[in-house]
């Protein structure tokens, strides 16, 4: 069957951590941003065409920047990429991703070294 929002397979760039099953992410938060936008797309809430092109967008605007841009920072254009089309979609807005940005941050603070950051909800 032929599934028109179906996610394709996609090359990552070289320099990215991977093994042969595929993408091998470093942080946790890394691989829900990325099951977080492959599981919109499949549920409709973006085509994948829409996630492609801000993607893009986001990768175009950074290697804009006087910093080289070795993938060091391929998931947080990712996660920029998702909170942009969240925000477009309607699904969030920019004082709930503020705040929540904030929480994370203080939660991550507070945390002690090698121990899982987590953010409890007030």
């Amino acid at each position: 069957m032929n599934r028109p929002n179906r996610v394709p397979p996609f090359a990552l760039p070289k320099g990215l951590p991977r093994d042969a099953d595929g993408p091998v992410f470093t942080e946790p938060w890394q691989a829900q941003a990325f099951a977080l936008a492959v599981g919109l797309s499949e549920a409709g809430v973006f085509t994948w065409r829409e996630w492609a092109d801000e993607f893009g967008a986001v990768l175009r605007e950074a290697s804009t920047r006087e910093v080289k841009d070795d993938h060091m920072y391929y998931y947080e254009h990712w996660l920029l990429s998702l909170e942009r089309l969240c925000l477009a979609k309607g699904l969030t807005n920019a004082l709930a991703l503020s705040e929540r940005g904030m929480a994370w941050a203080e939660a991550y603070r507070r945390t002690p070294h090698g121990r899982p950051v987590e953010l409890y909800s007030v």
